[in-house]
């Protein structure tokens, strides 16, 4: 059996979940899905600065009204579980947690823990970061060891 690491910072869409699911043909896939609770302030304003550059301005002034920080956490798990549920109606084994701290540091242990043959990070686009080399994907490929797929997530 194939082992992907999905990390994601929002639920999984049904486009994505067909996405991922599909990636490796009919070869039977189990997902780690490692999910991260939107972050601090200078999150916000990145965050913010993508949605200008995007064109989105409503999105940015929005940016400040989602949970940050603990508050977050709960929806967080409750995407996180939505995800799982999707996953498995596929017919693929899923397994996951909420990380809040260091996930980066976390994504290495999950890989090394489970042997995972891939890392998928699933997220929307963060122009800034990518920029600099500071996004999820980037950062990973220095850590892992393993492939990492960088995907863009499907909107409602």
């Amino acid at each position: 059996m194939f082992t992907s690491v999905l990390m994601i910072e929002k639920p999984l869409t049904s486009e994505d979940v067909e996405f991922v699911t599909t990636l490796h043909g009919d070869e039977a896939v189990s997902f780690i899905v490692l999910m991260q609770p939107r972050g601090d302030q200078a999150d916000v304003l990145l965050r913010a600065i993508d949605d200008v550059a995007l064109g989105e301005l409503k999105e940015a002034v929005r940016e400040g009204e989602e949970p940050q920080g603990a508050e977050a956490v709960g929806p967080a798990r409750r995407g996180l579980e939505h995800s799982l549920a999707d996953l498995r109606a596929r017919g693929c084994e899923a397994v996951g947690e909420v990380v809040e701290d260091h996930p980066l540091d976390k994504l290495q242990a999950v890989v090394d823990e489970a042997g995972a043959d891939e890392v998928i990070v699933l997220t929307e686009p963060h122009y800034v970061e990518e920029f600099f080399h500071r996004d999820w994907a980037s950062r990973a490929r220095h850590k892992v060891g393993v492939p990492v797929l960088k995907l863009f997530a499907h909107s409602e």
